[in-house]
């Protein structure tokens, strides 16, 4: 499965979809950027003077790229089912630097494990100048829709 692949299987619509491209992706690490366009609608409340990228949007794009694009990549065989969906089960993260409108962000995802359709990784996201914005961990689960 190549990184285009992977790309179109996320579940997001594009107005939620925070990958841009994936450059690295192996059974253990993922690495991939977004960059944060300066007309999103959050920008025009966050805040409104001086906007910066919500910390939730930065974690989802977190997520996005270092727990979904993996979980994907390691469960390609399983993914002509339909019904699968991921779903975010933790996080533990610090956050050093703001994310301004127009801003590109590196995200890089390493496995820490994966076993019971769960999925724990330890992230970091990266400015271009290569500060640190976040780091921590992101745990999820392979949920069947439908199904409780």
């Amino acid at each position: 499965m190549n990184t285009q692949e992977i790309i179109n299987q996320l579940p997001y619509g594009k107005e939620f979809l925070f990958v841009d491209e994936l450059f690295q992706v192996n059974e253990e690490f993922v690495k991939g950027t977004y960059t944060f366009s300066k007309d999103l609608n959050f920008y025009d409340s966050h805040f409104k003077n001086k906007p910066i990228t919500p910390a939730v949007i930065l974690t989802e794009t977190m997520a996005q790229i270092g727990l979904v694009c993996l979980g994907i990549f390691l469960l390609k065989d399983q993914l002509n089912d339909k019904n699968l969906a991921f779903a975010m089960t933790s996080s533990a993260l610090d956050f050093m630097q703001p994310v301004y409108p127009g801003e590109q962000v590196w995200v890089s995802s390493e496995k820490k494990y994966f076993r019971f359709n769960k999925l724990s990784c330890s992230v970091k996201m990266e400015n271009v100048k290569g500060e640190i914005v976040s780091k921590g961990t992101i745990s999820g689960m392979l949920l069947s829709q439908g199904h409780e």
